[in-house]
């Protein structure tokens, strides 16, 4: 029941501190997961102390338990535990805390069958698809790198990836690697490289561990996180055997910090060598192929076309020379043939020609109008006439008309 309260008739702090400490009371005993941290035990009690955590968010409980209690199972800070116990409101304090009566280990099983629930979701959501991965780039200008201070993961790829690539440069982002905080420390150095325009690629590292050591890894908000950076990551968490989502996630699987170091950065020897190599195979290749048209140009030149241009031209000198000489007897021989060919075209004219007549001494006697008389009916006495001999004419007068 809600209590009614005024200005002019306010409650006393020890009302409302009864008040909540009865509604807390009324809660009962309830089972709660959590993770234990600041675990210490009372000087002088059997009282054990220290603060149950929140393992997605950042909120934690004060929890109070019978050392004998405790020491039933075998937990320590980090520890991911069950605990059935009842909320107490100390009302002269103003302090919550759970009364906790008994404690157990989550199981490895249950772990691991949440974070295949959630391996299924995200993976329904698309994060895994191998599209999603971006490539590495081949030296990139600068890593960035995530571990945890002063680690061996940290020795493991600056010192790889130096021996590997000495000019190699990198950013370093600490966080925590186990623990409640790792997942969101871990996330916020991821924030902080993705916004280096110069961090090209990121690596997120760590050393072995059991299940519970790299849960982080395993954190919805993490992978979430990784999934929507525009720098391509690497995930370099733990052994071989170990393979938290964020594994899955990553633009790049790493089995180790080392065999990051290794993929992120060529080997400068094994670049120079092939280098070497390539100069190698381009000389051999340009002196084959310079063998190849020297050879080529050599059979060119040896052909007779070249070899002796003169003897081909002397060749078709002769051959016109021929065709000449060909050509003036066939035309010589045509001309003969036509010469004789007229002779006796023009022995037979001559024949014919009433010239040749005229000079066995036969004449042509013309009447004045130059017809040649045939009949003595064309001719009169007293008409003059025209005698043509063989040597030129001359005029005759008709003397008489006779018939024979």
């Amino acid at each position: 029941m809600a209590l009614e309260t005024s200005p002019e008739a306010p409650a006393a702090v020890r009302t409302i501190a009864n008040g909540i400490a009865g509604w807390i009371n009324q809660l009962g005993a309830v089972w709660v997961e959590g993770q234990l941290t600041d675990v210490s035990i009372g000087r002088g009690t059997t009282t054990v102390f220290g603060t149950l955590r929140d393992t997605d968010a950042d909120i934690s409980l004060r929890f109070t338990c019978n050392r004998r209690v405790f020491e039933t199972v075998e937990v320590h800070d980090g520890s991911r535990v069950l605990v059935h116990a009842k909320p107490n409101f100390f009302a002269r304090r103003g302090t919550l805390a759970l009364a906790v009566s008994e404690i157990r280990h989550v199981g490895i099983g249950e772990l691991l069958a949440r974070i295949e629930r959630l391996k299924q979701l995200l993976g329904a959501e698309g994060l895994f698809e191998p599209y999603r991965k971006k490539k590495l780039p081949f030296l990139p200008q600068t890593i960035g790198l995530i571990c945890g201070r002063d680690s061996a993961a940290e020795r493991d790829v600056l010192e790889n990836a130096k021996r590997r690539w000495p000019a190699v440069a990198f950013r370093i982002e600490y966080a925590s690697v186990q623990g409640p905080s790792a997942a969101g420390e871990v996330m916020t150095a991821l924030r902080k490289l993705d916004a280096d325009e110069s961090v090209e690629v990121i690596v997120i590292a760590r050393g072995g561990g059991s299940l519970e050591d790299l849960l982080p890894f395993s954190d919805e908000g993490l992978i979430r996180a990784v999934s929507k950076t525009s720098t391509p990551v690497v995930s370099a968490i733990g052994h071989e055997p170990d393979s938290p989502l964020l594994d899955l996630v990553a633009d790049l699987r790493a089995s180790t910090p080392t065999d990051a170091a290794k993929r992120i950065v060529p080997d400068v020897r094994e670049e120079l060598d092939g280098v070497r190599l390539l100069r190698e195979r381009g000389l051999r290749a340009i002196t084959s192929w310079l063998d190849r048209e020297t050879h080529a140009l050599a059979a060119i030149r040896s052909r007779p076309a070249l070899a002796a241009p003169v003897t081909d031209l002397q060749r078709r000198s002769d051959e016109v020379a021929a065709l000449i000489e060909r050509s003036r007897r066939t035309l010589t021989h045509r001309l003969d043939r036509a010469s004789d060919d007229l002779a006796h075209r023009l022995a037979s004219v001559r024949a014919l020609s009433p010239k040749a007549t005229l000079e066995r001494g036969y004449s042509v006697l013309q009447l004045a109008d130059g017809t040649a008389v045939r009949e003595v009916a064309q001719v009169a006495p007293g008409d003059l006439l025209q005698a043509r001999v063989s040597d030129g004419r001359f005029a005759v007068e008709v003397k008489s008309e006779e018939n024979t």
